[in-house]
């Protein structure tokens, strides 16, 4: 979430959402004030364009989590975990886990910055889809080779929502990274199993997402390694033949 003023002062708030793997700007919109029902408004939106993403990142504000606030759940997250789309969040007072977003805003504002002063809202929502079109589209990415984010989303395949509820069941998310033989280990219903992912994985970081034994291992640039049904009778999960 994003502040900028309007040509008399007047504070807005601007949400973006980006793509983690392309930095490709999936929408870009401005209002006086965002509820959490807004939030979750947009979100399906661009799930109806781009479709469900496997997860979804945000910082800890009211609007996008009720986890730190009597544990209950806002609209975005009733969404998100219906489709079944993993929502992290980032470390409280730690804007680093959401550096690529940060480094987003920046160049919006200065972008913002060079045109003139917005005198509604209206007016600023015209220059966010002027900024996002030359952002996606034209503006070379250094990170990107020089590319451009959309050159960078489409690609790419994307990894996607199981479409399985998180609401009900066991649910983990966890942050690993793949041992030298290719495996990884998880431990469930207090047994350790092991999960072959393949040596030429060796050192990968990865996301682990976990809903009672469906299991999905990922990259942290989006690609799907392994999707398996843990079988808790055996302590070694053996790689699908090829």
């Amino acid at each position: 979430m994003a502040h900028w003023p309007l040509a008399d002062g007047t504070d807005t708030e601007i949400c973006n959402w980006l793509d983690d793997h392309s930095r490709f700007c999936l929408a870009s919109t401005a209002a006086a004030v965002f509820t959490a029902p807004a939030i979750d408004t947009g979100y399906r939106a661009i799930a109806t364009e781009y479709g469900d993403p496997a997860g979804v990142l945000t910082d800890n504000g009211a609007i996008f989590t009720g986890r730190y606030r009597g544990h209950g759940r806002v609209a975005l997250e009733v969404t998100l975990h219906a489709r079944g789309v993993v929502l992290s969040h980032s470390r409280p007072y730690h804007r680093q886990t959401c550096g690529k977003v940060e480094r987003f805003h920046q160049t919006q504002r200065k972008w913002l910055a060079s045109q003139p002063g917005a005198a509604t809202l209206t007016d600023l929502q015209q220059q966010l889809d002027a900024f996002r079109d030359y952002y996606n589209h034209v503006r070379p990415h250094r990170a990107l080779g020089r590319g451009t984010p959309a050159e960078a989303y489409a690609a790419r395949p994307k990894a996607t929502a199981s479409g399985i509820p998180l609401i009900d069941g066991h649910f983990r998310v966890r942050h690993d990274k793949i041992d030298t033989n290719g495996k990884l280990t998880l431990r469930h219903n207090s047994r350790l199993h092991h999960i072959g992912i393949g040596r030429r994985h060796a050192g990968t970081p990865v996301l682990v997402l976990a809903h009672d034994l469906h299991i999905r291992v990922l990259s942290t640039s989006g690609r799907l390694l392994r999707d398996l049904t843990l079988d808790p009778t055996r302590d070694y999960q053996p790689q699908a033949p090829t």
